[in-house]
């Protein structure tokens, strides 16, 4: 019935899934999951929410666990420098996430009635977790577009823009992680290093800011440091202010803990791509949807097209390489960059299948460029296969791939 470190509590989390898999769902398992591109926010959302609500004395007593599933396979961890980065700081590594290799076939094992699902940072279940599991998702945590497919008497049901969902998970949990951490006693022990479970307070505020550290480092990332006057809302600065509370009471943390510092270590290994080939940076941060009989696909950067081209000197035939690796009908790359005086943003349009896809990106060009503040920088054709392909500057910055993905859909529609 003690409380445990988050590295515990992973390690637990992947034990009870493996048992909920051997049951075939004689054991009923809970989950909470981020969305497929399983960026640092998608992850974090989900350790932070499963760490805090299995460690109520009702959970740890029943020893039930909410699984955090990271949703991309385990070999893609390695996409993401900032993840390692920031995993550090809550004494974790990749290895510890559970991963879809983890769930493996999971539709062919547990029946949905054995499952409740949790979603954090979407607000739809995809792909073939999405047609098996869809009817069993109980609750939403999320800022996107509300698709209207989680039911109204979910709970949690949080749809509202932020500029992290990290800050709305945060700001949900409180309650709850006040509660679990007020059961702590004071034996005045030294402090913390250990990852089993216990209740003396010298261990579980070192634990607390761990877990607080996961929740601000993606809100820092998201938000630039509180800075992007696009992003940042009052959810934002209330989850900092309460998680840079929770490190500052540790004293093991609060020694070392400073804001622009912690930022700039996660932000440098974020921006650092000098590793990756240019499909691994395009399915670093890559989500797709379907509508009707066509399916789109979005990869954001963090360098500029410029960069992606130093990868690969003609860069059209590697967009179209990955674009029918997935089976796209429209394949976007939007680029969100400092160039060393001011924050930028592109977008790169393609469309690779004939028909309908060349009129429907002309359409979105058409609909959107105003808003969007779309300069027409160049017309890039040099590939025969691109049958449309056009990039320009986007001089509206506060539109990331949250806004522009829904105004893709709509034109598709």
């Amino acid at each position: 019935m003690s409380r445990m470190s988050v590295a515990a509590f992973l390690s637990k989390a992947k034990s009870s899934l493996a048992q909920s898999l051997r049951s075939k769902g004689d054991t009923p398992a809970a989950f909470v999951i981020g969305n497929e591109s399983a960026d640092l926010d998608s992850i974090t959302c989900a350790i932070v929410y499963g760490y805090v609500h299995s460690n109520t004395p009702a959970a740890r007593k029943a020893g039930k666990y909410i699984i955090p599933v990271t949703n991309i396979p385990a070999s893609e961890l390695r996409l993401r420098p900032e993840l390692t980065a920031l995993l550090k700081h809550a004494n974790l590594k990749p290895s510890d996430l559970v991963t879809l290799d983890d769930l493996g076939k999971i539709q062919d094992v547990l029946p949905p009635s054995t499952t409740s699902w949790t979603l954090v940072d979407h607000n739809v279940l995809q792909d073939a977790l999405g047609e098996h599991f869809s009817a069993s998702v109980t609750g939403v945590i999320d800022h996107h577009e509300d698709e209207g497919k989680v039911p109204e008497d979910a709970q949690p049901r949080i749809i509202e823009k932020t500029g992290s969902c990290s800050s709305h998970v945060a700001n949900y949990c409180r309650e709850t992680w006040e509660h679990v951490s007020s059961g702590a006693s004071t034996s005045g022990a030294a402090l913390g290093q250990g990852d089993g479970a216990i209740d003396d307070s010298a261990y579980t505020v070192t634990w607390d800011a761990h877990v607080a550290k996961l929740a601000l480092g993606s809100i820092l990332i998201d938000t630039i440091n509180l800075g992007d006057s696009n992003k940042v809302t009052e959810h934002d600065k209330k989850a900092v202010k309460y998680l840079e509370a929770k490190i500052n009471v540790s004293p093991q943390t609060s020694k070392t803990y400073d804001r622009n510092t912690f930022y700039q270590e996660i932000n440098n290994a974020k921006s650092n791509l000098d590793e990756l080939s240019l499909q691994d940076i395009l399915g670093k941060d890559y989500k797709q949807w379907t509508e009707g009989d066509l399916r789109l696909g979005i990869s954001s950067c963090v360098r500029s097209i410029e960069y992606l081209e130093s990868k690969q000197e003609n860069l059209v035939p590697g967009l179209i390489k990955f674009a029918k690796e997935h089976d796209l009908d429209i394949f976007a790359v939007m680029t969100a960059h400092n160039d060393g005086a001011s924050f930028q943003r592109q977008l790169l349009l393609l469309a690779v299948k004939e028909g309908r896809a060349i009129d429907l990106t002309k359409k979105f060009a058409d609909q959107f460029e105003q808003k969007l503040q779309l300069d027409h920088s160049t017309t890039k054709s040099e590939d025969s296969e691109a049958l449309w392909l056009q990039l320009w500057e986007q001089k509206n910055l506060a539109a990331s791939r949250k806004q522009v993905a829904p105004m893709l859909r709509e034109a598709m529609r």
